[in-house]
């Protein structure tokens, strides 16, 4: 049988075919070297333009929401076109219970922060009520998603200081829930400088994520001379 025309809606099974003839085994290995703690076996090596292009594809159509709805699943590309479709839901109640539903299978640093949901920067009220709970959950990569929320649509005209409190308080043995501790408050030192600044001055940070904050700020083009100067100094 002959494949289906790029313009017409892909059936959900043939999904992975589709995946599977676009990998690359070269772009496979280059992408399990950056994801050491995912199985090479689970990375095709498709890249996220034609990922994208798939995305923008199946976009409203039956396929997608029968993908969205086949949770768990198998490959890395698969899990990164889970993203890419959420990324054009409009609704915000539907894409925040979509969300909700991948969390959980979410297991590696590069699927979550692929997620950007444009349908949230309107609802930052709501939203703001949904990231306790991930903050709470225990799970690497809800943890690391949530602390992303607060850094993506938190840190200018809706910021709290009620934020920076919980994002430091959270204790973590975790190198990817850190990692994104320290991006968080470098990133607020160059939008929030003045509400953040205690947090080193005051030594408020376990002192890994104290090091690694002051790291990425005084690296940032975001942050002035002087700034950085300072932050040198508080090392």
């Amino acid at each position: 049988m002959s494949p289906a025309p790029a313009s017409r809606p892909i059936p959900a099974a043939s999904l992975r075919e589709r995946l599977l003839a676009m990998s690359e085994p070269g772009y496979r290995a280059f992408s399990a070297r950056l994801i050491p703690d995912l199985p090479p076996e689970r990375i095709l090596g498709v890249r996220s333009p034609a990922l994208w292009a798939l995305a923008r594809e199946l976009r409203g159509s039956d396929a997608a929401d029968a993908f969205l709805g086949a949770l768990p699943h198998l490959y890395q590309e698969e899990n990164l076109l889970h993203g890419y479709l959420l990324a054009f839901e409009r609704d915000f109640d539907r894409c925040l219970a979509r969300v909700e539903a991948f969390l959980p299978w979410v297991d590696n640093w590069a699927v979550c922060d692929s997620l950007s949901l444009p349908c949230f920067k309107k609802h930052r009220q709501t939203l703001a009520e949904a990231i306790p709970g991930w903050l709470a959950s225990g799970k690497t990569y809800t943890v690391r998603f949530g602390i992303k929320q607060l850094m993506d649509h938190f840190l200018e005209e809706d910021f709290d200081p009620a934020f920076p409190a919980a994002v430091a308080a959270l204790r973590s043995e975790e190198y990817y829930v850190n990692m994104m501790r320290a991006w968080y408050f470098a990133t607020a030192l160059a939008k929030q400088w003045d509400a953040i600044l205690p947090y080193f001055t005051q030594r408020r940070l376990d002192p890994w994520t104290h090091a690694k904050s002051i790291q990425k700020a005084v690296e940032s083009f975001r942050v002035s001379p002087e700034q950085k100067a300072l932050l040198r100094g508080l090392r």
